[in-house]
């Protein structure tokens, strides 16, 4: 099996969001590990795509399926609070705030309920930030590093300076993945990992 990068279009979301669910427990399937499957990407690669088609690209099999993406802001503290005015009220509503944090979801829906800009600590020195995620058969080839290139060369193009991720902190292939590209530790969350790169 061959793949190729290309830009992100429109009806593309449904692939993205079976991608973020298959890889989102620590990199491992997470289907069945919420009430509701749909929230992972609801909150982590949808909004992206919605507010910046332009800084989405995805992998894309020789069969023409998405087996993989990555999805960027070049601007974190404004996208915090688009994500949090105007993205979450109208999806959210589906998922109440908990008021205590008793399951994986409830700590996920409580975080997607305080994102706005500044809640993070990152996007001062780092103001763009990403997420990526490629399905089993694409992994250990060298496509997340090349969509990860892409989407920093889009970054310098447009002047920004620093970008950041973050990943579960038990994610042990992400953790010896992103040094390797030149990402830095940042003083984290528990439980997560950040890293940052000043882009040149």
């Amino acid at each position: 099996m061959t793949f190729r990068i290309r830009p992100f279009r429109s009806g593309d979301e449904p692939a993205l969001a079976d991608i973020c669910l298959r890889t989102a427990d620590a990199g491992a399937d997470a289907t069945g590990v919420f009430e509701d499957d749909r929230i992972w990407a609801e909150v982590f690669v949808l909004p992206y795509v919605a507010r910046h088609p332009d800084l989405a690209f995805v992998l894309e099999s020789d069969t023409g399926d998405v087996v993989g993406y990555v999805v960027a802001t070049d601007d974190t503290p404004a996208f915090e609070d688009w994500f949090h005015d105007e993205w979450w009220p109208e999806r959210g509503a589906r998922w109440p705030r908990p008021d205590v944090e008793s399951t994986r979801q409830d700590g996920t829906l409580i975080y997607a309920y305080g994102r706005r800009g500044g809640a993070e600590p990152y996007g001062t020195d780092h103001p763009a930030h990403l997420h990526i995620d490629l399905l089993p058969e694409a992994q250990g080839q060298g496509w997340g590093r090349r969509l990860i290139e892409t989407v920093m060369d889009e970054l310098r193009s447009r002047g920004v300076g620093g970008l950041h991720l973050a990943t579960s902190a038990d994610n042990a292939r992400a953790l010896a993945f992103y040094p390797r590209l030149g990402f830095t530790p940042l003083d984290s969350h528990p439980g997560v990992q950040a890293f940052g790169m000043i882009l040149r």
